[in-house]
């Protein structure tokens, strides 16, 4: 609550310096908390004494958080809908209607509101970031107030002048990982139809047959539409048997093997992600084939347990790719002959290192997480001791793939991963306490979706 109150107020201060002669103010505002930032901007600038209009892009019922629709209700009298926006009205426009975490194209009502704005040819002011930005359609502000930190990848270009406001993110809330993350999960288009809301490929199994089957699980768990499980023959049947929501495709062998390559690469071409290593084992004719496979791949990947020591063998292979690592401690002290200590600045410090040295994104699991991509680091603390029983990891991985598939980039996938797998370890403990398995992870998984989107 305070962090809306700071940020609306820092809006409506910077807006009052940058166009001091506007006494006409239409604030136009989305459904989420970057909404949630301009009912508070409008209310701080008409009780400045400006006249304010705030327009919402959806109707009020679908303003989506608690703090939001508390400082809406401050404001609902200045409230109407878009349609009934007209720009001759106004002298300044207020972009309050998406934050960061869009990804791909923008859809209604957003994109019709965005090219609204731009059509009024009025000064715009965006909060955090330009609607709809970096994709497009995207505002195109003379000035953007950015909360906290400027974003990865502003420019003046798209954003026009950047202004950055302090909003009182204490350095704990800025280190951990929190529901904040759920900003960047895509919402499924309602005109959406199968397999266009994220279709993942897990390549496992043989000695393990769990492991691919609750990767699998978890990706739909997570909202993927469709998920193909690749494994080694003989244990086709017993995989396919633990759920008739995954797709199990047989391969030629008792364990993953080269010529295995051939229909893996088909079955990549109808997938948006892969997930390799759950259950592979440590045959050599496995290592051999991961490594060609995982070279061969040009989808965002995720690469886990038996998967991983094709890369230290050959870093090369991930050279360029879209790429998440997932090592216990153990399997990173391997991985890169980098021993971690306790200490969690020290930890962060040389997974960043390794993160950056091999141009991918690093999920070090542990008591607390360490994620990284080489430039950002963050922690992870959801998650509970009796998570170290066998299979979390490899839910980990299904729910970072489903994020993968959807369009996430990979140190976002693997954050958010990282919040959801936790937080979901800890419904499930809350009735299982320290007999939790694996599945009980997988299936609170829609409660934590539940809970914060």
């Amino acid at each position: 609550m305070r962090l809306m109150e700071n940020a609306g107020a820092a809006v409506a201060q910077n807006l009052r310096k940058e166009f001091k002669k506007a006494s006409k103010v239409a604030v136009i505002c989305g459904r989420g908390n970057n909404g949630g930032d301009g009912f508070v901007a409008a209310r701080h600038l008409s009780s400045s004494g400006a006249t304010v209009g705030v327009f919402l892009a959806e109707p009020e019922d679908q303003i989506v958080s608690e703090i939001a629709r508390l400082n809406f209700q401050k404001v609902r009298a200045l409230a109407r809908p878009m349609s009934e926006f007209k720009s001759a009205e106004w002298e300044v426009i207020v972009d309050a209607l998406l934050g960061v975490g869009i990804t791909g194209k923008v859809r209604e009502p957003y994109s019709s509101a965005i090219r609204k704005i731009n059509q009024a040819r009025k000064p715009i002011l965006s909060i955090d970031v330009p609607s709809g930005w970096p994709g497009q359609p995207a505002v195109k502000p003379k000035v953007t107030v950015t909360l906290h930190a400027p974003k990865v990848g502003m420019t003046t270009s798209s954003c026009g002048k950047i202004i950055v406001s302090d909003i009182g993110i204490p350095e704990e809330a800025e280190k951990y990982i929190g529901p904040g993350e759920f900003t960047y999960y895509p919402r499924p288009d309602p005109a959406s139809h199968k397999g266009d809301n994220g279709r993942v490929l897990v390549i496992g199994g043989g000695p393990f047959t769990g492991a691919p089957a609750l990767a699998g699980m978890a990706a739909m768990y997570t909202g993927a539409d469709l998920a193909h499980v690749a494994v080694p023959a003989p244990v086709a049947t017993p995989v396919a048997c633990y759920s008739p929501n995954i797709i199990v495709h047989p391969l030629s062998c008792d364990v993953l093997v080269s010529q295995d390559g051939i229909k893996i690469k088909e079955l990549v071409k109808k997938c948006d992600a892969v997930v390799i290593g759950p259950g592979l084992g440590d045959d050599k004719r496995t290592e051999m084939a991961a490594g060609e496979i995982i070279k061969s791949i040009q989808v965002p990947l995720v690469i886990d347990a038996d998967a991983l020591s094709a890369v230290k063998k050959d870093p090369k292979i991930i050279k360029g790719k879209k790429v998440v690592l997932t090592p216990h401690k153990g399997e990173f002290e391997r991985l890169s002959g980098i021993r971690l200590s306790q200490d969690l600045n020290s930890r962060s410090d040389k997974v960043a290192r390794i993160a950056k040295k091999l141009g991918a994104t690093l999920l070090v699991k542990g008591a607390v997480d360490t994620i990284s991509d080489g430039e950002r680091t963050a922690l992870n603390r959801t998650g509970n001791e009796a998570m170290t029983v066998g299979g979390t990891g490899d839910v980990l991985t299904g729910v970072i793939a489903c994020l993968l598939a959807k369009g996430m980039d990979p140190y976002h996938s693997a954050c958010l991963a990282a919040f959801v797998n936790g937080a979901a370890g800890d419904i499930a403990f809350q009735e299982k306490g320290y007999g939790l398995l694996a599945t009980d992870v997988a299936s609170c998984i829609p409660y934590v979706l539940r809970r914060y989107l």
